[in-house]
């Protein structure tokens, strides 16, 4: 059966005009944002219109971070799974995970953040001169040293003190100390 030209143009006429008239889907969805901003406004268009429960939330970059830069939460949205979807292992979802720490690769824009892509913020850099301290019951011994490598407060970083020379290994301490023990 062929179709004309005039009636397949009546007919996409007449379906433009129920459509306009009746409000068509962005209505709809329109209609069912406004209602669900009571119980979330982060929940997305496809759950509302199914009416599915609302999936595992997760945070992920809305712009790329760069290797080195601090990963900030204006960096940052939280997303909604569609329900029936998990999140991967291994991805950081909180945001207390990820404010303050340091991205170790890039982290793309929609993509998820594995927590082996982040670390925490160095308390002392490459080159640094650090106090180091050896503490033996009430003996307390302490010393100035160039960092060798940076490190963040519980990592063994190695040092070398300015007056000797010699190369010590040392925990860096929160205060951006280096505690070194006896070898």
């Amino acid at each position: 059966m062929m179709s004309t030209p005039g009636l397949l143009s009546a007919f996409r006429r007449t379906a433009l005009v129920l459509a306009l008239v009746a409000g068509g889907m962005p209505a709809f969805a329109q209609e069912s944002t406004s209602q669900s901003t009571d119980q979330s406004a982060d929940r997305s268009a496809t759950q509302i219109a199914s009416n599915q429960p609302v999936g595992d939330v997760v945070l992920i970059p809305n712009r790329v971070i760069y290797p080195g830069q601090t990963i900030e939460l204006a960096a940052l949205k939280q997303v909604t799974l569609i329900a029936g979807k998990h999140k991967p292992d291994g991805v950081v979802t909180r945001a207390e995970e990820l404010d303050g720490k340091v991205a170790k690769r890039t982290l793309l824009p929609g993509r998820y953040i594995p927590s082996t892509a982040i670390r925490e913020a160095w308390l002392v850099e490459q080159g640094a001169s650090v106090q180091v301290f050896f503490i033996a019951g009430g003996l307390t011994i302490s010393a100035t040293a160039v960092t060798l490598q940076p490190g963040a407060a519980g990592d063994l970083v190695k040092v070398r003190n300015i007056d000797s020379g010699k190369i010590l290994s040392g925990t860096v301490m929160a205060d951006g100390t280096i505690q070194v023990s006896a070898s």
